[in-house]
């Protein structure tokens, strides 16, 4: 059996850091995870009936054991797993060799917790009012776009779809089958290809590239019946981009009254063609509005293409919400960095 020398974790943590630069290490350098602590332990407050027993997981801690989980696109078993064999994960959560780890259970419990409170929105506009107080205000206007997050496909018949879509619950469903149906989710066809599950809408400031809002909806909610709701009045300039989804003369008559600059793409059809000054247009246009296809891109290489192991459009706006603050830390990492 190989003895370990006393300073050989050490030595690890120096190659990690010196070597191969843990962003790990480096997100724990930049932020001040007390930041989260008081919303956090809000929805925790429950008075103890005695002192016995063994004392939970710091909240702080789990938290970030969510992030984790959004940054690598893990699940409960797989990020159990990983804090105990990856010594990033484990100092990263200030986790010590023999110190106890939370499992798949417990980190599944904290999240559903959340979920009750509905406190993850609260978490993401702190860090973003984090941000605006620390140098990195919405600037040079405003991009927005929705990508598809895909949700386990389920098994219906035409009649069972037929009364979801109207809002009912098929009566033969036993209690148990209904825990394990996703009824939020919708199907939508995009490029030919049918989606099961939910959009992430979000709306990314041109300068920095940071979420500044987010909406979730099933995927059949098209994109331009949330325009409104995701524009982001504290940005420093009136531009807002967007492809030609969002281009309808209501989008241009509310984008006009509140003093936007619209630069929404243009699409022909069949008996309009574009002319060879639009198409210039969206050449131009595009330059800057493909500023928000990094901040997917971003996420997918990073955690690789979400897909929800969860049950439910409540569920999913706490997975889909935490990868969004989860891109805005790490991203305020970079950010830091390329200023340095």
């Amino acid at each position: 059996m190989i003895q370990n020398g006393l300073f050989d974790l050490h030595i690890r943590f120096d190659r990690l850091d010196n070597k191969k630069g843990d962003p790990l290490s480096k997100l724990n350098q930049v932020i001040d995870w007390e930041l989260f602590r008081s919303s956090l332990e809000s929805v925790f407050e429950k008075e103890r009936k005695s002192n016995a027993g063994a004392k939970g997981f710091d909240k702080v801690m789990l938290f970030k054991c969510l992030i984790l989980q959004s940054l690598y696109n893990l699940s409960d078993d797989s990020l159990e797993f990983q804090i105990l064999d990856r010594l990033s994960f484990t100092r990263f959560l200030n986790i010590g060799i023999g110190q106890k780890v939370p499992d798949a259970t417990t980190i599944w419990r904290f999240r559903e917790e959340l979920v009750g409170a509905g406190v993850v929105d609260e978490l993401f506009k702190q860090f973003d009012s984090f941000l605006r107080e620390n140098g990195f205000q919405a600037k040079c206007g405003q991009i927005i776009d929705a990508s598809i997050v895909s949700a386990p496909r389920q098994r219906n018949s035409r009649d069972e779809n037929k009364r979801i879509k109207e809002g009912n619950i098929p009566d033969d469903w036993s209690e148990s089958k209904k825990c394990q149906k996703d009824v939020d989710a919708r199907w939508v066809k995009k490029n030919s290809r049918n989606y099961f599950g939910y959009k992430n809408h979000i709306s990314v400031d041109a300068k920095h590239k940071l979420i500044r809002s987010y909406a979730v909806t099933d995927a059949a909610v098209h994109d331009s019946q949330v325009f409104e709701e995701l524009l982001d009045n504290d940005n420093t300039s009136r531009d807002i981009w967007a492809d030609s989804a969002y281009r309808s003369e209501n989008a241009r008559t509310i984008l006009k009254k509140q003093g936007y600059r619209e630069h929404l793409q243009r699409k022909g059809c069949r008996n309009r063609k574009l002319t060879e000054w639009e198409k210039q247009g969206n050449r131009t246009r595009s330059k800057t509005r493909a500023r928000i296809e990094h901040v997917f891109g971003v996420q997918a290489q990073k955690a690789g293409t979400l897909l929800l192991r969860t049950i439910g459009i409540i569920r999913a706006k706490v997975k889909i919400g935490l990868r969004n603050l989860a891109y805005n830390l790490d991203r305020y990492r970079v950010l830091l960095a390329v200023s340095a």
